[in-house]
């Protein structure tokens, strides 16, 4: 369950909140309401995505279901860091594609009074933690899990299954080319196409 912080202005400290889940789950949703909440408040708010995120426009930050909020696509971590000053409250939307040193970023801008709020997966399409995601969501205060619904069986889904034959880390997508699983029907669909892969080769032979 998450809590928000309570304001001690003797402690002049922010801290970090991590939205973690398979793809649909609504990460970018719950990163949008909270931002936009801040913004209500007038506090100064700055939200910031990967510049590869192209998929639904270049600017904003848009969740599956059309909700979204401006932001600022940038090519690496770093940027984050010059153009957070100031800030009250700073998002990060697809964290999983950014490099290591978003970690360092996220805890320096918390150290520095800054509320971090950052949406990524949690596991890429093998089922491994994705990039920085893990050092994330242990040095931050808060870790929300949120889950998208099994397009097969109906229960929780918490992985991410690719339907293409594409073995590539980073691949941007949607409904065509992911559908979020249950741990038993993503363990099912891994070995199918395993399977199915396996018969290919002995073909190709």
């Amino acid at each position: 369950m998450f809590l928000e912080n309570t304001v001690n202005h003797k402690e002049q400290f922010g801290w970090i909140e991590v939205i973690c889940g398979s793809m649909f789950s609504g990460k970018t949703e719950e990163l949008i309401r909270r931002l936009k909440r801040a913004q209500f408040a007038k506090q100064k708010v700055e939200i910031f995505k990967p510049a590869i995120d192209t998929r639904y426009h270049d600017e904003m930050v848009v969740s599956h279901d059309a909700n979204e909020i401006r932001s600022t696509p940038v090519p690496a971590a770093a940027n984050i860091a010059i153009l957070a000053q100031g800030c009250d409250v700073v998002g990060i939307d697809e964290a999983q594609f950014f490099d290591d040193e978003i970690v360092k970023i996220c805890n320096d801008l918390a150290n520095q009074g800054i509320r971090v709020i950052v949406a990524g997966l949690d596991m890429d399409f093998k089922g491994n933690p994705f990039g920085p995601m893990p050092a994330l969501m242990a040095t931050a205060e808060y870790v929300t899990k949120v889950h998208a619904v099994c397009t097969r069986t109906g229960n929780l889904a918490n992985y991410s299954f690719r339907k293409t034959n594409n073995d590539k880390l980073v691949m941007l997508g949607e409904t065509e080319e992911y559908e979020p699983l249950s741990r038993a029907a993503y363990y099912y669909a891994m070995k199918e196409s395993h399977e199915n892969n396996e018969a290919s080769k002995d073909k190709t032979k």
